[in-house]
């Protein structure tokens, strides 16, 4: 990968699940990738739909000065089989001065690990995904997305109270203590929600606020 393009990319090291839906998504949105893993059989999989895949140890503070590590910037450390590696790699990129790290973390422990080493970003996914599938299963809500100051925004189906209302008339803001961002009607397209909005039976609702609002005002009947 040419220098001028490493500038630019993402150094993602690690191709099991985690590391391989970030690298796939961001060459789909015209990211440019250097992807690397030490197990063989991944780099072949993922070779045919990656643009750049090397075969390498990253714990190796070598290794990650022959690919250009230090180019890139941001890198991702998505190894969390074991720790071991992923404190090496993330020691590694920290030494190297310049990319931004996000780190994937197992646990808690691992995650204070990383940050106390210099990681920039330490993700939970599977806690978050975890703890997102709570709520959608809990009640109306059709996707989540938490904030860490305990702020949300999901996408829910409107309680039957509000149908056939203005968002000025059934007044959800001073009720209920959450704010109507959007609503998107079947088969038409996504409209910001302005006072005259009225929300009819089959509108799905994107609402912002306190998660513990969020959540009470999707068990309204």
């Amino acid at each position: 990968m040419p220098r001028t393009a490493r500038d630019e990319g993402v150094l993602v090291i690690g191709l099991g699940r985690f590391g391989a839906a970030i690298a796939l998504t961001l060459e789909k949105l015209g990211t440019q990738v250097l992807a690397i893993d030490t197990d063989a059989e991944l780099v072949q999989k993922y070779s045919g739909q990656l643009t750049h895949v090397v075969r390498a140890d990253a714990t190796q503070p070598e290794v990650l000065e022959q690919v250009g590590a230090g180019d890139f910037r941001i890198a991702v450390v998505g190894v969390g089989t074991s720790i071991e590696s992923s404190v090496l790699i993330a020691t590694n990129l920290v030494d190297l001065g310049k990319p931004v790290i996000w780190a994937k973390a197992i646990s808690s422990a691992h995650g204070r690990i990383l940050q106390r080493i210099g990681a920039h970003h330490v993700v939970y996914p599977e806690a978050d995904a975890g703890k997102r599938v709570a709520h959608l299963v809990n009640g109306r809500l059709l996707d989540f997305i938490e904030f860490d100051d305990d702020f949300a925004i999901v996408k829910m189906r409107a309680p039957r109270e509000v149908e056939g209302k203005s968002l000025a008339e059934s007044d959800i803001r001073q009720r209920f203590g959450v704010t109507i961002v959007g609503v998107k009607t079947p088969g038409k397209d996504f409209t910001y929600a302005v006072p005259e909005t009225v929300v009819a039976s089959h509108d799905l609702l994107i609402v912002s606020g306190r998660t513990g609002l969020i959540e009470k005002f999707s068990q309204r009947p």
